[in-house]
């Protein structure tokens, strides 16, 4: 496979809707728990006021790999780390699947939301390969593909479980579905191998100094936290409202009321 490093061939609209669903299926592993927080729960002997540990542990591990994982995308070369990242997505989705204790549960969800930041590696690399008159187009067809895994993640889990008997299903399918994107990304994503010549520290403290010295990006993370922070609380506990007392909803019904999150 050619380095396309130089960004002189753009970037192929297969290639463009292949970084789409690699992201949507990638992120979806960060909310595949969300409906299941009931079952999963129950199962692992985790109390109420703890089961909002199942969601929030996958994000505290994705804010990390935000953090310190995604710059090394300007020090690494991309499709080399890319793989990485989604074979410790898939050793963790395994060790979800396996989980007989909810700190063992809770660990993998840890390493889920690191191995998860795949995709804030993959968007700069779609920007980066496509030619500049299309690289509005190219990034908007990936971040659907990412907002379409989003949303259909809650409905999928909700349905696996209620057809197979078991949450742990859905880990399996989903560690079997990273292996086979490795193979497929080693086969066909370009390598792009970046010219930065900043060290890791240097590039984390300029992270710092963006964040410090840029009003409008202060803005734009506070209005996406607070809007981020208002998803989560609603989908993380309407689940539970649902399979309760009042509504007797199972994993399909909720897999069915998600939907309406797509629309």
């Amino acid at each position: 496979m050619p380095d396309l490093s130089d960004n002189t061939r753009g970037i192929a609209s297969g290639l463009m809707f292949f970084l789409a669903a690699c992201c949507g299926l990638i992120v979806a592993n960060l909310y595949y728990s969300q409906p299941l927080v009931g079952p999963i729960s129950a199962s692992l002997g985790m109390s109420p006021e703890a089961s909002g540990l199942i969601v929030t542990l996958t994000q505290i591990g994705y804010v990390v790999g935000l953090l310190l994982v995604v710059p090394l995308a300007d020090r690494l070369e991309n499709r080399a780390l890319i793989s990485a990242m989604v074979l410790l997505l898939a050793l963790a989705l395994v060790g979800t699947a396996l989980s007989e204790s909810a700190l063992e549960f809770l660990l993998c969800s840890l390493i889920i939301g690191i191995g998860a930041v795949a995709v804030q590696i993959i968007v700069p690399l779609a920007a980066h390969l496509a030619s500049p008159e299309r690289r509005g187009q190219v990034v908007g067809n990936v971040m659907g593909g990412l907002m379409f895994g989003i949303m259909l993640a809650r409905p999928v889990s909700s349905m696996v479980t209620d057809l197979l008997g078991s949450w742990r299903w859905v880990f399996v399918f989903s560690a079997a579905l990273m292996v086979l994107l490795v193979l497929v990304i080693q086969r066909v994503l370009p390598r792009r191998t970046p010219s930065a010549s900043m060290g890791y520290f240097a590039l984390l403290r300029s992270m710092g100094r963006l964040a410090v010295e840029t009003p409008v990006l202060q803005r734009r993370a506070f209005y996406q936290a607070m809007m981020f922070g208002a998803f989560s609380l609603f989908w993380t506990t309407t689940p539970l409202l649902l399979a309760g007392p009042d509504y007797l909803l199972s994993q399909s019904g909720i897999a069915l009321f998600a939907l309406a999150g797509v629309a």
